[in-house]
């Protein structure tokens, strides 16, 4: 019962920051590995089969909720949400970073722990395509931004983009970059 969390989207400048946990299947899924260190396509291979075999939740928090306590705290909110949404209690939770939560689970944080604990590896997967999809649907409502392709990070495109049409609902006006727009 160890369960894996990561999270996905905490540098960007919109949209929300997703977490997911992950218990493994019983004889693990092959070919895990660091979300980003994966071709999209192997990601997408590798999401159906943890889906399908494995016991899997997915938390988010909002803009509004990063822009009101925080990236990391609404970073904390969403491994929570995705902990509790695989509706048991783990043994203990393996969580990818150097922070954890406060939670009346059995914790650990990992430094790199994507790339050392299947069960991260399976959460980190989750978590991107998740919001991935999220930030591709969004770039169809949201044209210009490039969100498609940057997922909605600072890129030259994004920052054009911005400075051109201003920020959209789904900008954090947290960060420095969307809240020195507001300003001109």
């Amino acid at each position: 019962m160890i369960v894996g969390v990561d999270e996905a989207g905490r540098g960007p400048l919109a949209g929300p920051v997703v977490a997911a946990a992950v218990l493994l299947c019983e004889g693990g899924i092959p070919g895990l590995d660091d979300a980003t260190k994966l071709s999209a396509k192997r990601r997408a291979e590798l999401e159906v089969q943890i889906k399908a075999r494995c016991r899997w939740g997915v938390g988010e928090a909002s803009v509004e909720e990063i822009d009101r306590i925080n990236i990391l705290q609404a970073t904390f909110l969403a491994m929570t949400r995705a902990v509790e949404a695989l509706g048991i209690e783990p043994a203990e939770v393996l969580v990818d970073g150097n922070r954890l939560p406060r939670w009346r689970f059995t914790a650990r944080a990992i430094i790199r722990g994507d790339a050392l604990h299947p069960c991260i590896s399976a959460a980190s997967i989750i978590a991107k395509e998740h919001r991935d999809r999220f930030m591709i649907t969004m770039a169809r409502d949201f044209p210009g931004f490039g969100w498609e392709r940057n997922m909605g990070y600072g890129t030259a495109q994004h920052l054009a983009a911005l400075r051109q049409y201003g920020p959209t609902p789904l900008h954090r006006t947290s960060f420095a970059p969307v809240a020195q727009m507001q300003l001109v």
